[in-house]
């Protein structure tokens, strides 16, 4: 009955992915991807997007109705509801990634903890938002981190300053604690991974005792990462402590090239994209295999690691819906994986960014430069949504 059910995961549905878009919704879609199918197109509203914003035009409506509409929940907790509940109704889960970044001042970084503690009180209050997460750098200076990682002495200014970012990062886990919510760290460059890792191991070894709360994330286009997986799993077996975490494939490679080169160390990215693609599998059958003490998430757009994953829980005879075991996309991306895993039974979650038009640029952009140099996403996109246009045509 298993396997019967298996085959029918098709991520060739458009019928299943597209069923809760109009076709004025999906027309906008199409002409979205087609915009950024081109790197030329891209680079040029880059540039057009900034210039706007530096003479004061008033360019954000225009932004809200078109790429931030399609990528972004809204701009608060509230203002993404509607979009939480559309989610809801078709069996898939969400974060709330609150998304300011970049920022410097002691007091934007309080402000953004306490908004991603509202994220984990509205999860706690919500079954559709079961985990809450948070960028590391959106609550602590990125530079101290580097500073704190390369085991630099610290000024007694700044000691006091990182134990202003360890209590905020501490605070936010506590109450995930408190509130039974597990929270997802965001993986950073890898300069500062170390500080982080080493924060995040503590915090699970406290809060982990029962439940996974404390969940890290990793990259796996860093040819280190299944070994620093495997040596923190054995840490939180050492420890008797659950491990949890989410693997990505991962999102700073260029610049971890130029700097591994400038400063003439060790590139610590994977010689190509197929020795990438080959550790996230593997380390999804280790994850598998290890269910029973570890909770995790597969965060990926690949439509064969996702179907990889959904074979190995119904081999392994456990339930679709197995608790500790979840897919996630990016809203906005890949909803053909989304909705065809959801309409199967699985845990699927979509992460749900939110902050004003302003702040969510950064992210945005990255969207869009991530849909022209992934290879055939855009593309991919875009003839699913051919494909349901003529469909319902049809």
């Amino acid at each position: 009955m298993q396997s019967n059910k298996l085959n029918k995961i098709d991520f060739n549905n458009s019928e299943i992915a597209f069923r809760g878009k109009s076709n004025t919704d999906l027309r906008s879609s199409y002409y979205l991807f087609k915009v950024m199918n081109s790197q030329a197109m891209v680079n040029l509203g880059k540039w057009l997007v900034n210039f706007a914003f530096a003479i004061h035009f008033p360019i954000k409506g225009i932004l809200r109705a078109t790429i931030y509409k399609h990528f972004v929940g809204g701009t608060s907790i509230a203002d993404c509801k509607k979009t939480l509940d559309r989610l809801q109704k078709r069996n898939v889960g969400a974060i709330l990634d609150y998304a300011l970044e970049g920022e410097e001042k002691e007091e934007i970084f309080d402000a953004t903890a306490e908004e991603v503690k509202q994220t984990i009180r509205y999860a706690h209050e919500h079954k559709s938002v079961p985990f809450s997460a948070f960028k590391p750098t959106g609550v602590g200076r990125f530079d101290l981190m580097a500073k704190v990682s390369a085991n630099e002495t610290l000024t007694e200014a700044e000691a006091a300053e990182f134990d202003r970012l360890e209590n905020r990062i501490e605070s936010i886990f506590k109450l995930g604690y408190e509130l039974g919510i597990p929270v997802l760290i965001d993986a950073e460059q890898t300069w500062i991974q170390p500080m982080l890792d080493d924060l995040i191991m503590r915090l699970m070894a406290k809060y982990n005792k029962e439940k996974a709360i404390v969940q890290n994330t990793y990259q796996m286009y860093r040819h280190d990462s299944v070994e620093r997986i495997k040596h923190h799993h054995q840490m939180a077996l050492d420890g008797g402590f659950r491990f949890g975490l989410k693997i990505v494939r991962g999102a700073y490679m260029e610049k971890e090239r130029a700097r591994a080169a400038a400063m003439g160390y060790l590139d610590p990215i994977q010689p190509d994209k197929v020795t990438t693609d080959r550790d996230f599998d593997d380390i999804t059958c280790y994850f598998v295999k290890h269910h029973e003490t570890i909770d995790f998430m597969v965060a990926t757009h690949n439509e064969k690691s996702s179907l990889l994953l959904a074979e190995l829980i119904d081999e392994y005879k456990l339930p679709r819906n197995q608790p500790g075991i979840s897919f996630s996309q990016l809203y906005g991306m890949s909803d053909h994986i989304t909705y065809n895993l959801a309409e199967a039974g699985y845990n699927v979650i979509k992460y749900i960014p939110y902050a004003e038009v302003r702040t969510m640029m950064p992210y945005l952009f990255r969207r869009a430069e991530e849909n022209t140099s992934v290879k055939g996403q855009s593309s991919r996109e875009l003839r699913l949504i051919e494909t349901e246009l003529k469909r319902r045509r049809s």
